[in-house]
């Protein structure tokens, strides 16, 4: 069972599961599902080889979306579901094979397609940092900004670094052994998910295409798209009130 953190009480609306991206926790959503539980119960979890959730061996995404199917059994579904970057990834192949579980589907900033990019780098970054000298998370950010890391990468980072036991909260060595699972799309997962559905990107991002707009509708055929102007990739970090109002928005319709 995935580690994972409620807040707020339940409604009558449906409980919102917050999936976190590659590198981050529950942790990192910790003020937007907040903020969001004044109407309905929110979730948050760590996904598997990140936080304080089980090591795996594999970062598949029908073995992440398992994960979630698993949460929201034990929970008691279906939720809403928002996932962001792999964990919209996640969110998505969940929705595909578990529809029942899943009402409304929020997709931030990704595409259910393979990408060829590599995130390889920050591991590498990551591993740069001496964790025996750390006394503090600062320790670590200087050591990130002087591999190259930007600034509010470093802050999102070392949210996963325990500064007490001196580790990553990250199962490096998997997330590079499966980063081309992490960066590709599974090619057996078949759609449709019928739930609506609303793909929420950066507007300076170059994440979710319009060319990948028909592979989306072929799979989500009741799939919604908008943008925040101005921000990128990491979108919810850049501009939380408006990825906020964006997320009531879209919950709010009947």
């Amino acid at each position: 069972m995935l580690n994972y953190t409620e807040y707020g009480s339940a409604t009558d609306a449906p409980s919102l599961l917050i999936v976190h991206g590659l590198y981050g926790s529950g942790r990192n959503w910790g003020v937007i599902a907040k903020r969001l539980s004044d109407t309905r119960k929110v979730i948050t979890v760590d996904m598997r080889n990140h936080g304080d959730s089980p090591r795996a061996t594999s970062q598949s995404y029908p073995d992440m979306a398992d994960d979630l199917a698993g949460v929201i059994r034990h929970l008691g579904g279906p939720m809403d579901v928002c996932g962001h970057s792999m964990g919209g990834k996640a969110a998505m192949v969940l929705a595909l094979q578990n529809p029942d579980l899943v009402s409304r589907l929020i997709v931030a900033d990704i595409a259910p397609v393979p990408y060829d990019h590599s995130q390889l780098e920050y591991i590498d970054a990551m591993r740069t940092v001496d964790l025996t000298t750390l006394t503090r998370r600062s320790d670590a950010q200087e050591q990130l900004a002087a591999a190259g890391i930007d600034p509010a990468l470093q802050g999102f980072f070392t949210q996963s670094l325990d500064v007490a036991t001196k580790s990553w909260k990250l199962n490096l060595d998997v997330l590079e052994a499966e980063m081309h699972k992490i960066v590709g799309w599974p090619e057996d997962v078949t759609g449709p998910f019928d739930g609506p559905t609303f793909f929420l990107s950066g507007g300076a991002s170059h994440y979710v295409q319009p060319e990948h707009r028909p592979v989306i509708k072929a799979l989500f055929p009741n799939a919604f798209f908008a943008k925040l102007p101005g921000v990128g990739h990491w979108l919810h970090a850049e501009n939380p009130l408006d990825f906020e109002a964006s997320v009531r928005a879209f919950l709010n319709q009947t």
